[in-house]
C-alpha cells in the first residue's frame, strides 16, 4: 500500500523567499481559486525569443530594479478572477516554503493595484499542502521561531 507524505499546513497569506529572483520576504496570498500561480511584473518585453521584466514596482519596499532574462518560457491564455482572458508568460523558478525549495510556475501579469504582488494556485499547491484560511504567515513563523 502506498503511502502518502504529510502535507503541510498553510495559511492564507505567508511570507516567502524567491532566490533565483534575488527576492526575499515577499508578501503572498493563497488563492485557491485560482489554477496558476502569479507574480506582478511591469515591463515585460519579448526580444529575439527571450523573456525580460522586472518583478515588482517601483514603490514596492521589495523592489531591486533588476532586469530578468527568461530563456525557457511559454505564453499561455489564462482566465483572472474577473474573468477576463488574457496571455501570459509563464516562467519556472524556485520558492523557499518551510525552509524547503520548491519550483514553481508563475505567470507573469501586472498585478500593481492588488495587494499581494504573488498569488499562489491550486497546480503548486496541491499535494503539498492543506490550507487554514484562519491561520496567517505559518511558514514565516515557523522560519523565524526562536528556540
Amino acid at each position: 500500500m502506498k503511502t502518502e507524505s504529510l502535507k503541510k499546513l498553510l495559511g492564507r497569506t505567508d511570507i516567502l523567499d524567491f532566490p533565483e529572483l534575488e527576492l526575499f520576504g515577499i508578501d503572498i496570498k493563497v488563492d485557491t481559486g485560482a489554477y496558476t500561480s502569479s507574480f506582478h511584473c511591469h515591463h515585460i518585453e519579448l526580444e529575439n525569443n527571450i523573456l525580460k521584466c522586472q518583478f515588482l514596482d517601483p514603490k514596492h519596499e521589495k523592489y531591486h530594479d533588476k532586469f530578468f532574462e527568461f530563456n525557457e518560457f511559454v505564453q499561455k491564455n489564462v482566465k483572472s478572477s474577473n474573468g477576463i482572458t488574457e496571455e501570459r508568460f509563464i516562467i519556472k523558478t524556485n520558492i523557499i516554503i518551510f525552509n524547503e525549495i520548491h519550483t514553481i510556475e508563475l505567470s507573469l501579469t501586472e498585478r500593481g493595484s492588488m495587494t499581494f504582488p504573488v498569488l499562489l494556485g491550486r497546480k503548486f499547491l496541491s499535494k503539498k499542502f492543506i490550507i487554514d484560511t484562519a491561520k496567517k504567515n505559518l511558514s514565516f513563523k515557523k522560519l523565524n521561531k526562536t528556540s
